[in-house]
């Protein structure tokens, strides 16, 4: 089994992917799991952590035969390290750059891409080929373009909904933290009611306009898909979006694994 984790800054998704006849890691991961992401845990706090849950999966940690990591937390890069080599007897393969599984990255500073994001074009492109935009709802909200030929252009970043509600309710002296949902109406009944319309509504305003300035910019008409945890909340009021994809990331850092080999 390939054992594949994506850390992000808020959450540390997990999954277990299975293996062919040929040796190769199936499309598909078999369970997914999610931690909260805390830069305070050991190493023994996570590995534990971890065997509980394929304790209670009954998957068995001797069946790991390899382990793929993505990471946009530095300062946990070494504590996995370790745990890969604790827990599971494995040296920890890290998603970069550098790697063959992508045409070419574009950007001015290759180095500065996030692992996350070089998974998400790879994983498009495998599924659907170029050009491609994915949106990823996460902690931020990015946008990743990729070109006929599978290479990396660039893209957006924009602080996602619930940075923007924490924000609001730490740089305020009367305004509360609220649930991102969608709101009935556009005008809010109540502070809480009308700082949900405006993270919700005005965050459809800001995906769509940036939709609508990439498609400008790129020479075909490509495919949008979606990807993170408010995916399914914010994607349906925007028609230009085709796919959610929630597992994207997740075959991207596969897919990688699989070409890195």
């Amino acid at each position: 089994m390939l054992f594949v984790v994506d850390i992000g800054n808020t959450n540390i998704t997990l999954c277990v992917f299975g293996f062919a006849a040929a040796g190769r890691a199936v499309r598909g991961p078999s369970k997914i799991w999610r931690l909260s992401t805390s830069l305070l845990k050991t190493t023994d706090e996570y590995g534990t952590e971890i065997l509980n849950l394929f304790h209670y999966a009954k998957l068995d940690a001797a069946g790991i035969t390899a382990v793929a990591i993505a990471s946009v937390v530095p300062s946990l890069d070494s504590v996995f390290s370790v745990l890969t080599e604790t827990y599971f007897h494995k040296k920890a393969f890290f998603v970069g750059p550098e790697t063959r599984a992508i045409s070419g990255i574009l950007y001015d500073d290759p180095r500065e891409v996030g692992a996350d994001r070089i998974a998400d074009a790879v994983a498009a492109y495998a599924f659907f080929g170029g050009p491609a935009v994915v949106i990823d709802f996460g902690t931020a909200t990015t946008f990743d373009c990729i070109d006929a030929k599978g290479r990396y252009l660039g893209g957006v970043i924009a602080p996602g909904p619930l940075i923007s509600a924490e924000s609001l309710a730490e740089k305020t002296a009367k305004l509360p933290r609220v649930e991102i949902v969608r709101p009935d109406n556009a005008i809010g009944k109540s502070t809480i009611k009308s700082i949900q319309s405006g993270i919700y509504y005005g965050y459809i305003g800001l995906i769509k306009e940036i939709i609508r300035r990439i498609k400008r910019e790129l020479p075909d008409n490509p495919r949008i898909i979606a990807t993170g945890g408010l995916a399914g909340l914010i994607v349906p009021e925007i028609k230009e979006v085709k796919r959610i994809i929630p597992e994207l990331t997740l075959e991207g850092i596969r897919i990688i694994w699989e070409k890195s080999r």
